[in-house]
């Protein structure tokens, strides 16, 4: 089954989520899983993982919620206050339903580039294994040399690196940070509990200029470093709508690996994504 490892999910408040700004308007409503089947199924996916999109254990539940009426969403990445000394009692009730299949905190959005080497969460993500839990990775470039140390300090945890760490795909290839970007994603991948997934090219590239061959220099570097078997599709639908149809999202992956082998396609669109997170249809 094709499978599209990175979605969200919301009922818009301007409050709840101040990240959509100006430019952004066409995300500003609610996006539930009805919404995603009929385009993802019109491009032979069949099922996806929802993403947390604000860090709220209440989010978790509703996602949860949302798996249960829904069998589109396979699995939910929620989130969970790793730093909290409570971090096990917030685990337990969600690692028992059998679509929570990982973590992920905004760490894009925390100033210190060490955040992810802090004790206390370094504590924290120590305990997802008890529960046989992935972790989602959501970086900045600046903050790929603290991942490379972190997956190698925890190498039976499993970590999947979101967009591609959001290289900076509009300034071209020749952006000042690309080499830099290069050589960390390859110590990452030299880590072999560490997985990619391509997703949210399409919103780090010129969102009303953007080519299929713009993506080309960043998918060549995780292609070479992580090889098919390490790689998962994610439409990062409905932050990518600000940039692109789901259709087209779709297929500049599609695109890109046509003359790869049907096994190795096969992994990139949901073979990867299944045995990562441990999705089931059931």
């Amino acid at each position: 089954m094709h499978i599209d490892s990175h979605q969200h999910l919301w009922r818009y408040t301007q409050a709840e989520y101040p990240w959509i700004g100006a430019g952004m308007e066409r995300i500003a409503r609610d996006f539930l899983p009805g919404d995603l089947a009929g385009v993802a199924q019109s491009q032979g996916i069949g099922g996806s993982v929802a993403v947390q999109a604000r860090q709220s254990l209440a989010e978790s539940r509703w996602l949860l919620e949302l798996a249960d009426a829904d069998p589109f969403v396979r699995g939910v990445v929620g989130w969970v206050d790793l730093q909290s000394p409570d971090v096990v009692w917030q685990l337990e009730p969600l690692a028992a339903h059998p679509r929570f299949v990982g973590v992920r905190h905004v760490v894009q959005d925390e100033p210190d580039p060490r955040f992810l080497l802090g004790e206390a969460f370094v504590r924290g993500l120590e305990q997802l294994r008890r529960f046989d839990l992935t972790y989602d990775l959501l970086l900045y470039p600046e903050q790929l040399p603290a991942a490379v140390e972190l997956v190698g300090l925890l190498p039976e945890q499993p970590f999947v690196l979101d967009h591609l760490a959001k290289p900076r795909i509009a300034a071209g290839g020749a952006w000042d940070g690309f080499a830099g970007w290069r050589r960390n994603i390859e110590s990452l991948a030299a880590h072999g509990n560490v997985t990619c997934k391509v997703s949210g090219m399409v919103t780090e590239a010129a969102w009303r200029g953007w080519k299929p061959a713009d993506f080309v220099p960043c998918l060549d570097v995780v292609l070479a470093a992580f090889g098919p078997e390490r790689l998962m599709f994610g439409s990062d639908w409905p932050v990518c709508l600000v940039a692109a149809e789901y259709a087209d999202v779709v297929g500049i992956v599609r695109d890109y690996f046509s003359q790869a082998a049907a096994g190795e396609q096969a992994q990139i669109f949901g073979d990867t994504a299944t045995r990562f997170y441990g999705l089931t249809e059931e």
